[in-house]
């Protein structure tokens, strides 16, 4: 008789299960955040601890791998063309959403909460004084060692890509030192693996927490921007990245199935971090080279933020017809480019959404304080916008390698291959 084993992505979601229920029994109970958030806040610093060793020796082996910087700016400029682009679509697709469907006409003001949003305001202020040209000098590092305890993942891909190139270009001596980061990244797979078999308790208590803080009742009178939130996104996965990944001749829904565990922990912690080491290991296995995954995934974490510029543009134009406020084309094009600006860059502050948000809604004269009304269905908005970056994500490694003439096809095909011989092996 064969052993029964629970797969991982099951696992996640029973946790995630037992996890709403958990919330929505002890609704206001303070003990549920009191005693389950430090559970939480444990796995989520376990995942963290690790994202930096794994991008900076992972990077660093396929950039010294490569060793051609003319190579790698192409790749480097082609990745930022391709986010653009993709980010802009986003950003369209949620300002057409909004257009038609009109999530904030009619909302009854008087029955919405009001949360805080001074703590965002003061990071706004921050990012607002600094411009482009500050994201551009935030690139290069003044101290790595800083770099990597803030985790400015830009500073930090700058670094790994001039050490590894250096690496490379001293050839013999440089051996040593690709065995050690090859060892490091083995061993930091190792320790990601280990983390993650404790990934159903960390999301149990995670959306314990968040379930009896908010409540199934906030979404109540949000029900309309919740809906037309996932409903954009998930037009945007299917059918916008169902498009691309098909002219990369990759199939988003097969996709999906291999990134299945990690969209389950991203849509359950609302943080990409969490799912970046094994994301990144996948996407090798399916055929993407080590230096174009491990320069294009964590870049992608600061420029194709895919899933929260879908949601900004939404949320501003809902804000502004909550209102009443009649945008004109001419603002919404302000908007538009407004948001492909702000967006870029500033992936690792906090509440990253509302921060671009309180940064571009005065441009266009509607009231910041709208957002104070939105901030108790946030989390749960959160949780979506995560699984979209993550895909988005996922799949721009894969467009590159094709993109580069480097994918593996034969690697891709041999991973479904095998996936159905397991299968069966199971049933």
């Amino acid at each position: 008789m064969k052993k029964f084993k629970l797969g991982l992505a099951w696992q996640i979601l029973i946790g995630l299960v037992l996890g709403v229920i958990v919330g929505a029994l002890f609704y206001g109970n303070d003990n549920v955040t009191k005693y389950l958030q430090p559970v939480g806040t444990i796995f989520m610093n376990m995942i963290k601890m690790i994202v930096v060793p794994i991008i900076i020796s992972t990077l660093i082996l396929g950039v010294a791998g490569t060793g051609d910087m003319k190579k790698l700016g192409k790749l480097g400029l082609k990745t930022i063309i391709y986010f653009e682009i993709i980010t802009t679509v986003a950003i369209l697709i949620g300002i057409v959403a909004a257009n038609i469907f009109k999530p904030g006409k009619g909302v009854d003001m008087s029955h919405l909460t009001k949360g805080d949003i001074s703590q965002f305001q003061n990071t706004t202020e921050a990012v607002s004084h600094s411009g482009f040209a500050e994201t551009l000098i935030n690139i290069v590092p003044t101290n790595i060692i800083s770099a990597m305890a803030s985790g400015n993942m830009l500073a930090i891909i700058f670094f790994s890509v001039l050490f590894g190139l250096g690496v490379a270009a001293i050839g013999e001596k440089g051996k040593p030192v690709l065995a050690f980061f090859s060892g490091v990244a083995d061993a930091m797979f190792w320790v990601t693996n280990t983390i993650m078999k404790f990934a159903p308790i960390g999301v149990f208590a995670l959306i314990s927490v968040t379930v009896s803080t908010f409540g199934v009742k906030s979404l109540i009178p949000l029900s309309k921007l919740a809906l037309l939130v996932y409903a954009a996104m998930i037009f945007f996965i299917f059918v916008v990245l169902g498009i691309v990944a098909k002219m990369a001749k990759i199939s988003i829904i097969k996709l999906i199935k291999v990134l299945k565990e990690e969209l389950i922990l991203a849509f359950s912690t609302s943080s990409s971090e969490t799912v970046l080491p094994r994301v990144m290991k996948k996407m090798e296995n399916l055929g993407a080279p080590k230096d174009v995954v491990s320069f294009v995934v964590p870049t992608g974490y600061s420029f194709n933020l895919d899933g929260s510029t879908l949601y900004q543009s939404i949320a501003a134009l809902f804000i502004a017809q909550m209102y009443n406020i009649d945008l004109s084309i001419g603002q919404q094009l302000t908007l538009i480019i407004t948001l492909m600006i702000t967006s870029k860059g500033i992936a690792g502050v906090p509440g990253v959404s509302f921060v671009v948000l309180l940064s571009t809604l005065g441009t266009v004269g509607i009231p910041l304080e709208g957002l104070a009304f939105i901030l108790g269905i946030d989390r749960i908005l959160d949780m979506g916008r995560t699984v979209v970056n993550v895909v988005g994500n996922s799949l721009a490694s894969l467009v590159m390698a094709r993109w580069e003439g480097r994918f593996d096809q034969t690697k891709y095909d041999n991973y479904f291959e095998n996936e159905e011989k397991e299968a069966t092996a199971k049933a």
